[in-house]
């Protein structure tokens, strides 16, 4: 098969999957197995922290002994069997242990083929934002369709949503792989890969880390608030969904285009980013209408998607081929879980206090990560 093809494909499923996770666990939770919202809440904060273990941890200890192919195999098969455990589940208990296991598996398929992907860039020639796109593309057909078929047949429908997309999933591991995603690690990778502590030992990578770890992170206020936020402004809920779409977007179209600037350095895009993130949540916290928030979800493409963008052509171009695991645990675990963990809670507490403040409160992290990156960018020349 054709790798750019295999690539997008995979994005593709992987993203129908990751919008049941993101959009309806909770709601299923609640509606469906009648938990209340502490409930959810303790049950998807214990899931994050399972989460940000296994991608840190986990992730990369198995990248050393299975192959990427089948790395993903086994991710998708673990995750559809455990699925099937939330079928008897009706206590607390249960459904907290369950998830507990579901999010030490599940979420590492995100960085398994974004992993897959780096590799696949630095033996040939991939159009990585081009194949990314195709899973936002994804994430948004997926949210229609559930919708839709809540609508019809109610909450209890999301988990066999969600079972359906992960067997479309499995069929995919049969279709014929890339050959380089095939090598399994031999005792030699093993030893040049090898710890955490010589990922952080490459010139540079900290900084570029620790800058993208607080522009992500800077968007918990946005995945946690936005819905009440607009309810706030008086938002007919019609039109909620389809305004939180503007960001999805204006992200695929970034990322359509987003190689024909693939000779930018890293220290230009993510200081861009940095500061398209500050004023977007500077724009929600002045003009406090929908008008504004609608042009803020302009500048998703730059806040979220060219932050992203900037730190997956860092490591393909910089890192060697041991490490990307490593790198990919890393950013998984602290950029898109701890970080918006923590966060949130910032965020909820500044909610709390006046709604547009929650926005403007991330500027805290995305200006220092500006400064940051700007003046680190001629030493470490990234």
């Amino acid at each position: 098969m054709n790798n750019q093809r295999w690539l997008s494909q995979s994005y593709f499923i992987f993203f129908f999957t990751w919008g049941v996770y993101l959009q309806y666990w909770s709601g299923w939770l609640s509606e469906a197995k009648g938990l209340t919202a502490s409930q959810v809440g303790y049950i998807m904060g214990i899931g994050l922290i399972a989460r940000a273990i296994a991608t840190m941890f986990a992730f990369p200890f198995a990248t050393r002994y299975l192959s990427e192919k089948k790395l993903i195999f086994v991710l998708v098969v673990s995750s559809l069997v455990v699925t099937l455990f939330y079928f008897p589940a009706n206590t607390f208990e249960t459904l907290l242990v369950i998830t507990f296991i579901f999010s030490l598996i599940y979420p590492s398929l995100l960085p398994a083929i974004e992993n897959s992907a780096t590799t696949l860039m630095q033996t040939g020639q991939i159009n990585y934002g081009k194949s990314r796109s195709y899973g936002s593309i994804g994430f948004v057909i997926a949210v229609l369709i559930i919708s839709f078929i809540v609508g019809i047949a109610g909450e209890r429908a999301i988990l066999w949503c969600m079972i359906a997309f992960l067997f479309i999933m499995l069929l995919m591991q049969t279709l014929p792989t890339p050959n380089v995603l095939l090598v399994k690690p031999t005792a030699e990778d093993r030893g040049q890969s090898s710890s955490m502590i010589g990922l952080f030992k490459i010139k540079g990578f900290s900084i570029i880390l620790l800058v993208v770890v607080l522009l992500q992170g800077s968007m918990a206020s946005y995945y946690n608030y936005s819905y009440l936020y607009l309810q706030y402004l008086d938002v007919n809920p019609l039109y909620i969904g389809i305004i939180l779409n503007i960001a999805v977007v204006s992200e695929i179209i970034y990322l359509l285009k987003a190689d024909r600037i693939g000779h930018w350095n890293t220290s230009k895009l993510l200081i861009i980013a940095g500061i398209a993130s500050t004023v977007r949540w500077i724009i929600i916290y002045l003009f406090p209408n929908v008008w504004a928030f609608i042009i803020s979800q302009t500048l998703h493409s730059l806040s979220f998607a060219m932050a992203h963008f900037a730190f997956i052509q860092y490591i393909s171009k910089t890192l060697p081929k041991q490490q990307l695991s490593n790198a990919q645990g890393v950013y998984s675990a602290l950029g898109m879980s701890l970080s918006a963990a923590l966060l949130t809670l910032f965020g909820g507490f500044l909610y709390e206090i006046q709604p547009g403040l929650s926005f403007l409160g991330m500027i805290v992290f995305t200006i220092p990560a500006v400064i940051l990156i700007y003046a680190t960018r001629k030493k470490y020349q990234y």
